[in-house]
């Protein structure tokens, strides 16, 4: 049998971190939180689930996730997001999976709590993640944002069962967090060079309202469903915007 090593990065996640931590108590051989200097009570809800908890200034996604899996002990490691968690059919699974020995690396489908709506639809369902992997030869990759798992072969499994992932209590934290990696993705197009008309922000922002609303059936999530269409366009703009005003302040 593997031993298994839940590895998850956090920055005030007090909201979050306790159910996380709570739905892999039955899987977990070892709980590593890497915590870029939390100011809320996430270091004492990590202890109160006998996670191992260390501090790190932020590096970036893929250079913070690299430092935590080295960290690891055991022989495979399942990534988490803190405001992720193990839905109870998915536990069982990966027990399953435990009991028999993991081969290879596995992927996992997120449902996402939107606003207390679970969205079935709008291109965020079904969301196929590579979560757990082996240790030996994994990493991760990319700048800024976006970061891109590398295993020793492709994931040869998905688990049926869903991980649940909470991810806006509000459209207020959602534009906030759609703006920030928007600006991010604006500056990971810049270093590569990528430029745009000063139309594309806007043709952008209709293109991507259409086929999340309509094409991906995102009315079919309610209101709900528009809200997230209508910010994910937004943040288009925002983006595409972001991108013109650095190549225009970095041409002289």
């Amino acid at each position: 049998m593997n031993k298994l090593a839940v590895v998850v990065i956090t920055l005030n996640e007090e909201r979050n971190i306790g159910r996380c931590l709570a739905s892999v108590q039955s899987i977990a051989d070892e709980i590593i939180v890497l915590d870029a200097f939390s100011t809320d009570k996430t270091a004492e809800i990590c202890a109160s689930y006998n996670a191992q908890f260390v501090q790190r200034a932020w590096e970036g996604y893929a250079a913070t996730k690299n430092y935590l899996n080295s960290l690891v002990t055991c022989d495979y490691i399942l990534s988490l997001d803190a405001d992720e968690a193990l839905s109870p059919e998915l536990i069982t699974e990966i027990q399953q999976a435990k009991a028999v020995g993991f081969k290879g690396s596995y992927n996992v489908n997120r449902l996402t709590n939107y606003c207390g709506k679970w969205i079935y639809h709008s291109g965020w369902f079904p969301d196929i993640k590579p979560r757990l992997f082996p240790k030996e030869g994994s990493y991760w990759s990319g700048e800024y944002v976006h970061e891109v798992l590398i295993t020793p072969e492709p994931a040869h499994h998905t688990f049926k069962a869903v991980v649940e992932h909470y991810s806006y209590y509000s459209y207020i934290d959602h534009r906030a967090r759609a703006d920030k990696y928007s600006l991010l993705t604006a500056k990971k197009f810049f270093m590569a060079g990528k430029k745009v008309g000063f139309l594309k922000p806007y043709i952008s922002a209709i293109g991507r309202f259409i086929a999340m609303y309509l094409l991906k059936k995102g009315f079919l999530d309610g209101w709900m469903g528009f809200k997230i269409a209508q910010i994910s366009a937004q943040s288009n703009v925002v983006k595409y915007k972001e991108l013109i005003r650095l190549h225009r302040e970095n041409t002289h």
